[in-house]
């Protein structure tokens, strides 16, 4: 099975934005979670690895092939789900695969319509096949995204931010169909949704103004904070002063109050109940140090 091995990435674009600084990641089969809010880099690195735009320095390589100077040898392997995943007016979903596949180079009719067939019935979409796919809903059209994705027994499977803007019962149809993908190949999940990473990842990284800022399992970087995390119901009034006097890792409203998190080796003063850390305390946690 190919490693993916990434080291001393970097690219800064023409407006002086640092997108990338220093990035080393070395990845295996199986789901790995990339989190990190909106402009921490994540796009940066997943067009990257797709050979969308190049790197000022360092080195990627997906097995022996060397991604950053060898692009077509990097798309025979890989399979790319980008977040915007634009489709032609009126091509049915048959036709969608169809057209990617002959770009992929399945010239044999015969072998498309069976791979076709079979990659619709694996996401569900064979009953809407001959539909338009601008007519699908966000989850069906995500679901044609991972087919065409599967085209060419990929190597590689990038996803960005799949399932921003998907209804529950989507997004969970979708979890299990990437979940099942991730058995046999890489996937690099980008997200920005915690909960993505916690339901699906067995690795993951937390990526911040173009740095990856922690790298681990899950329940590492759950351990990490035990101990750590206390909670407050407080009146809106006071949050100015709690700020002030606490390192509050996050806060939101609960019953029209604000509840807030904060991280202290000790009990941080009285109302404050300590609580099982989550994935989501992780992030905002590292997120914090590294903007201090």
């Amino acid at each position: 099975m190919s490693l993916l091995k990434i080291n001393g990435l970097n690219k800064t674009y023409p407006n002086g934005t640092r997108a990338l600084v220093d990035v080393d990641l070395e990845l295996s089969k199986g789901m790995f979670g990339l989190l990190g809010p909106n402009g921490a880099g994540k796009s940066s690195l997943m067009r990257t690895l797709a050979t969308l735009q190049e790197a000022d320095s360092g080195t990627a390589f997906l097995g022996d092939i060397d991604i950053l100077n060898d692009p077509q040898s990097v798309r025979k392997v890989l399979g790319y789900l980008p977040q915007e995943f634009g489709v032609y007016p009126r091509i049915t979903a048959a036709q969608l695969l169809d057209h990617i596949a002959t770009l992929k180079g399945i010239s044999n009719g015969n072998t498309r319509k069976d791979l076709v067939e079979y990659l619709l019935q694996k996401v569900n979409l064979y009953e809407q096949r001959n539909k338009s796919v601008s007519g699908f809903s966000g989850g069906m059209k995500q679901r044609v995204g991972i087919a065409q994705a599967l085209i060419g027994n990929p190597q590689l499977i990038i996803v960005d931010e799949p399932t921003a803007g998907l209804d529950p019962g989507e997004r969970n149809r979708f979890h299990n169909l990437l979940a099942e993908v991730g058995e046999e190949v890489i996937v690099i999940l980008s997200t920005h949704i915690v909960d993505d990473v916690r339901e699906l990842c067995t690795d993951m990284a937390i990526m911040n103004l173009g740095q990856i800022v922690y790298k681990g399992t899950p329940t590492e970087a759950l351990t990490s904070l035990e101990g750590r995390v206390w909670r407050k119901t407080i009146d809106r009034a006071e949050k100015a002063a709690y700020a002030a006097q606490y390192t509050i890792i996050s806060d939101k409203m609960v019953g029209g109050r604000p509840q807030i998190h904060v991280l202290s080796d000790q009990q941080p003063g009285e109302g404050f109940v300590e609580v099982a850390p989550s994935l989501e305390d992780v992030f905002f946690t590292t997120i914090h140090a590294t903007v201090a």
